[in-house]
């Protein structure tokens, strides 16, 4: 299994996503400031991996605090979690990460700093092997979804390296691969940050499951032209009428499938689930440095002095989403009543 994310006696080691497929380096962040950077840079990304590492990085920044006593600790406590929280707005379980910390930390506070670091260095590797058998779970009910002969068209990554291990939508495509189905994949390059083309491309190259890697534009034409069978797409927050916040570009894949007919299933945990969002307008969206369009590999592409937007996510509506997979089981419309449910 591909190593996303570790807690070692070093540090918090990372594989850096920013630098595949060309090398594969792994980085050792010994502060949560560290910690919080890597997640801002997109060292590492993926919504589940972020709260792995949001969790890991409070976990960190306790244990390297300077503090004599726990009232101490409690304003540095209070700092670590606003810098990490402070990251990326989009992507909910790194929120829900730190919430999860937050309520170790009030638990473990009267028995002293100590405990509490102890508790919180377990606690994230507990959220680590959650993740890994959460996605192992969601792939073992999405792979129902997947016919036996199958073409699936996915955007972004979502796979181990989004993940702490495994993968959500890829997950689901190893569960059918595993459950003997004969399975390849699109993937769309997904610009600005070539997730698709870098990352997918790269886990699917190392399984040997069949993968072509396609440009973003060409997702219409393979769907019209009955080349693919279904989608499947990962998601980094899902409201709770079921509209979901995934990587830019994936709201125009969902169109083009429902235009087509061809199925367009979302896998995520349930801590993707913001069910206090009634719907995707409450989503905030992340904009990024606009040189990520600009340039490539620092190469200028576009001219001098024109305006750049590099909104990271976009919102398709629920009404082009087939299913929601999840590791307690798969969500249909009403998806009101279906989600909370699970």
């Amino acid at each position: 299994m591909i190593r996303t994310i570790e807690w070692t006696p070093a540090g918090v080691v990372m594989l850096d996503q920013r630098l595949l497929p060309a090398r594969e380096v792994y980085n050792t962040y010994k502060d949560y400031a560290g910690v919080a950077e890597a997640i801002r840079s997109m060292v590492i990304r993926g919504a589940p991996a972020i709260g792995v590492a949001a969790a890991m990085g409070i976990a960190l920044g306790v244990k390297g605090a300077a503090a004599g006593t726990v009232q101490e600790l409690d304003l540095q406590f209070e700092r670590i979690c606003s810098v990490i929280a402070g990251t990326r707005p989009t992507a909910v379980n790194l929120f829900w990460a730190v919430e999860r910390m937050r309520m170790v930390y009030q638990k473990k506070r009267a028995e002293g700093i100590e405990s509490i670091c102890a508790a919180l260095e377990q606690e994230a590797q507990v959220m680590h092997a959650e993740d890994i058998r959460a996605n192992e779970e969601m792939g073992r009910h999405g792979q129902k979804l997947v016919p036996g002969n199958a073409n699936i068209l996915t955007h972004c990554n979502a796979g181990a390296l989004a993940t702490a291990g495994f993968g959500t939508a890829l997950g689901v495509i190893r569960a059918a691969v595993a459950a003997g189905k004969r399975v390849s994949v699109y993937a769309d390059e997904t610009r600005p940050f070539l997730q698709g083309a870098r990352l997918t491309a790269w886990e699917l190259q190392k399984d040997k499951i069949p993968v072509t890697v396609i440009t973003d534009n060409m997702a219409g034409h393979f769907l019209r032209n009955g080349k693919i069978d279904c989608v499947i797409v990962g998601a980094d927050r899902i409201a709770a009428n079921g509209d979901v916040a995934n990587k830019i570009g994936t709201y125009s894949v969902a169109v083009l499938a429902k235009e087509n007919q061809v199925p367009f299933y979302v896998a995520a945990p349930v801590s993707t689930f913001d069910l206090s969002l009634p719907d995707g307008s409450h989503i905030p969206i992340e904009e990024r440095d606009p040189d990520e369009v600009r340039k490539f590999q620092g190469v200028p592409v576009t001219p001098e002095g024109v305006p750049v937007a590099n909104p990271a996510f976009d919102v398709t509506p629920h009404r082009y989403v087939s299913a929601i997979i999840t590791e307690r089981g798969i969500a249909r419309a009403p998806y009101l009543e279906s989600l909370r449910a699970l």
